[in-house]
């Protein structure tokens, strides 16, 4: 195994496993007795009771067991709220990252390892961070309470990025986090089935029912847009790009047959569920990945899949048909024809001058349902950002734009760079595949607001951590000299 920290996936094992056990007994005797004499709360504080001490003993001792709770946490968390829990969730996800961040420094203090963020990304990064939090003193903010509400989203989840690089730290765990993330995709890709075919659950029904505004963006033309786990159909959509990236790449690089083919069906599986978002933004990105894709590994089989997948997707944009999943893809690359399209057009013709006028922008959360909740009335709160960058742009200004936008490339081109340095087969395909995902969400985030809900909002700064984890795994693996790297 490389790496010289305890792995969660191997050392930990044992204390995991006597976690459970302990648990399950406490459980089994005290849940029934608190029921009996508290009534139906009872078992639920007695669970969290049992539960928060030992997680957080765990997420301390183990970092990467929190890692692995924050990660799967973040990618269910919007499912669960949808049963209508009445508990803060969002709250629960701020606790365990500032348990994370917590051990993070501790871990630096008894073994520090700051050379591993000494990169451009990781400055950038920092940049980004300090202007978020500076963004409390800017003037033209008209509620102190959307800059608290937003920057939880924005540079707490961001910080995750140095939590990730420094604690994964073995290929066993890289690949874990890999198949896990696939494992998740393909439930996901199963409940979006049931979503298209059998109809929605009843309080999934409710919640739809229940708002008229919701009710317009997500039932067209006869037919509802799915959402599947996700918070929204552009979140489920995205996520099924990534993912269905990932199984290409892997598929190409993969030597036995039977994984080919298991990757290439959920690839498969990923994009046919996609259309039932009715994104059409999300139609484009895996398209615009195969381009690099091809560019970067352009040989003999790549150009045979290029062509082909060229032709059929021609063909597929053209064809005839009544389906309304396949006529929504289609208008996907007729956006003249598309009368939303033309709107965002036209507000975002309509922003321009204050974003030009405004170097550091209106202030962090000043758009969109936080500029609604703490600042109705304003010009800003009546914006509809519809874009990430646009959102950026107007929130914190260009030069909060510009970093945004730096980030981005940085991280693509530092992924496309360790993807030629690296010699391990295996890391090299996980490189090109957080480069391609990398590349996809710049330019999804244009159309839409692709990394702001869970769980890209931290898988984002997962996939820019992964590219540099695997030159450095690979470097262990295959040690070079200071000319090579």
């Amino acid at each position: 195994m490389i790496g010289t920290k305890s792995n969660f996936f191997s050392e930990s094992e044992n204390w995991i496993k006597l976690s459970v056990i302990i648990f399950f007994l406490i459980s089994c005797i005290g849940l029934p007795l608190v029921a009996l004499t508290v009534g139906t709360v009872g078992p639920i504080l007695f669970l969290i009771a049992i539960v928060a001490p030992l997680a957080l003993f765990g997420i301390l001792k183990y970092p990467k067991l929190g890692i692995a709770i924050y990660l799967i946490m973040a990618y269910w968390i919007m499912f669960i709220m949808n049963f209508g829990v009445n508990f803060p969730l969002g709250t629960l996800m701020d606790a365990l990252l500032l348990l994370l961040i917590f051990g993070f420094f501790m871990e630096q203090k008894y073994h520090p390892n700051w050379k591993i963020f000494h990169n451009p990304i990781s400055v950038v990064i920092v940049l980004w961070i300090l202007y978020n939090f500076a963004q409390a003193a800017n003037p033209q903010m008209a509620s102190i309470l959307a800059w608290v509400y937003t920057i939880r989203a924005i540079a707490g989840v961001t910080i995750s990025y140095f939590i990730f690089t420094y604690h994964i730290d073995s290929i066993k765990m890289f690949r874990s986090i890999i198949n896990v993330w696939l494992v998740f995709t393909f439930l996901a890709a199963l409940y979006a089935i049931k979503q298209e075919y059998w109809g929605f659950f009843d309080f999934e029904q409710r919640a739809l029912d229940s708002d008229p505004r919701l009710q317009s963006l997500l039932f067209i033309d006869g037919h509802w847009r799915k959402s599947s786990i996700f918070a929204d159909p552009v979140s489920f959509s995205y996520n099924m790009v990534v993912s269905s990236i990932i199984c290409v790449v892997l598929a190409f690089g993969a030597r036995s047959v039977w994984k080919k083919v298991l990757l290439s069906c959920l690839a498969m599986l990923c994009l046919n569920v996609m259309l039932y978002s009715g994104t059409r933004a999300a139609y484009v990105l895996f398209p615009a990945a195969m381009f690099l894709f091809a560019i970067l590994k352009l040989n003999k089989q790549i150009l045979i899949f290029s062509v082909f997948f060229f032709i059929f997707f021609i063909i597929l944009v053209r064809l005839p048909t009544s389906n309304p999943n396949l006529s929504r893809f289609q208008s996907a690359f007729r956006p003249n024809n598309d009368a939303s399209y033309n709107v965002r057009k036209q507000n975002q013709k309509l922003i321009q001058p204050f974003i030009q006028s405004h170097p550091i922008g209106g202030g962090l959360g000043s758009t969109g349902a936080s500029g609604v909740r703490f600042s109705d009335g304003t010009f800003l709160s009546r914006f509809p950002p519809d874009s990430g960058y646009v959102r950026a742009a107007v929130e914190l200004g260009w030069i909060g734009l510009g970093l945004l936008c730096t980030l981005t490339f940085l991280a693509i081109k530092t992924g496309i760079d360790n993807y030629f340095k690296i010699i391990d087969p295996e890391l090299k395909n996980y490189c090109l595949a957080m480069t391609l995902i990398l590349f996809a969400l710049a330019v999804g985030n244009f159309p839409q607001e692709g990394i702001l809900q869970f769980p890209l909002n931290v898988y984002f700064y997962l996939t820019i951590a992964l590219i540099n984890i695997a030159l450095r795994l690979d470097i262990k693996k295959n040690p070079r000299s200071n000319t090579e790297i």
